[in-house]
């Protein structure tokens, strides 16, 4: 028997308990790392607690045991049975980006909500435990101080996006919170690195993405005047016939029917469509001629094209261009013409303002795990001058990117 006494000073204990299966003690679940009962090294997973603060256990289910831990300030002294077979965890950090939301407060599943992590899509999460198979335990990359917190396994929270595609529409598990689109596209988290680009590699390609009519291309296009010698967009393919006073190779590619749909058959193109009848496309091939000039390469892309662009190759960094408030959209284009299908130098209308809105609101929930950066276009020149400092650091500075992206360069 042994006496442990922790001076709890309005903290967590930093440690769960449940009864254990075959011998119905009440016994110490985990520790979580970083907290009160990891940083005395005095409680260990698998030990049996017999009193706590002078109150027998024995009978008692495990909440009552957390309701007395909860009601007790100052020091809890508690009176246990040691695990004979300690398990001394190394403690293998490992960094993940989260590719759903998660709430443990509105998971019935979780041993104890006030000790679990929430945390949103594409914050990057470091995993400091997985002894668990169901529950492991991990914190913010950006709050690093903290102790750690319980999240679902990889395994477990396949299973909760799993019962929460099936549960559509009646969105029974609410704690689990992905669109059915990025659910299809990726695992539930996606290890990362840090990487620090060397000065022999190539740049990073730049992404820009955003609904129509938020300044996407009006920004790539401002990027490039700044600095034509540093920033490029790749030459797209055409299908329709050269004019005049275009050249092959500097305004379009112009290729033929049958040659355009034999890139697309082997995946030559990062994105392509239809308008007025010909195909236009942007080609892999085009986005590294430019990076292998030593430029940096600028692109506009759909969103449903991103998981095609996210290669070790490329190593895109993609920022979201966002809309900004109704207000500000009404002021700042008043005199602006938007382009269509349909319509070309046509006003900006109220119900423009409200499709932009609602455009941008659905790409963030769909694929707002994969942006790197966000930038509110309210004013032209300063978002650009806004996009530009991002624009060095993404190149120059270190970044979070797939751990994929490395092993493949290796």
């Amino acid at each position: 028997m042994r006496i442990v006494c922790l001076v709890k000073n309005k903290q967590p204990l930093g440690a769960t308990i449940k009864r254990h299966e075959i011998t119905g003690d009440i016994i110490v679940a985990r520790v979580i790392h970083g907290g009160l009962a990891d940083r005395s090294g005095l409680l260990y997973a698998g030990d049996k607690l017999v009193e706590v603060n002078g109150v027998l256990v024995d009978g008692l289910e495990p909440e009552q045991v957390i309701q007395i831990l909860a009601r007790s300030e100052g020091t809890i002294v508690f009176k246990l049975s040691p695990v004979n077979d300690r398990y001394i965890s190394s403690h293998t950090m490992l960094y993940v980006r989260a590719m759903a939301d998660y709430w443990p407060q509105q998971d019935p599943a979780i041993p104890c909500a006030d000790a679990g992590l929430p945390f949103q899509r594409g914050e990057i999460l470091q995993i400091v435990d997985q002894n668990d198979s169901l529950w492991w335990q991990a914190r913010k990359a950006s709050d690093l101080g903290r102790c750690a917190g319980l999240i679902p396994s990889n395994h477990l929270l396949k299973r909760k996006q799993r019962e929460f595609w099936w549960s559509q529409p009646f969105m029974s598990h609410s704690c689990i919170k992905a669109s059915q689109r990025s659910m299809r596209l990726s695992a539930p988290y996606e290890e990362v690195v840090r990487y620090q680009r060397r000065p022999c590699d190539r740049h990073r390609l730049i992404v820009l993405l955003g609904p129509s009519g938020v300044g996407v291309n009006e920004m790539r296009k401002q990027l490039i005047d700044l600095n034509p010698s540093m920033f490029k967009s790749p030459v797209p393919h055409t299908t329709r016939q050269k004019k005049t006073y275009e050249e092959n190779g500097r305004e379009y590619f112009f290729v033929s029917k049958e040659a355009f749909e034999s890139m697309v058959y082997s995946h030559g193109f990062l994105e392509y469509g239809e308008y007025n009848g010909h195909m236009y496309g942007t080609s892999v091939e085009a986005v590294k001629a430019v990076l292998d000039a030593g430029m940096i390469c600028i692109i506009d892309l759909e969103p449903q094209c991103i998981t095609g662009v996210r290669t070790h190759e490329l190593k895109p960094y993609i920022i979201f261009i966002k809309p900004p408030s109704r207000n500000c959209m009404r002021y700042t284009r008043k005199n602006a013409s938007i382009f269509t299908d349909y319509y070309v130098n046509m006003k900006f209308k109220e119900e423009d303002f409200q499709e932009i809105e609602e455009s941008a609101k659905k790409m963030e929930v769909q694929f707002g795990q994969f942006f790197d950066q966000v930038v509110v276009n309210d004013n032209l020149e300063s978002a650009t001058v806004q996009l530009m400092s991002i624009l060095r650091c993404a190149q120059d500075e270190p970044q979070w990117i797939p751990a994929s992206w490395i092993c493949l360069d290796s």
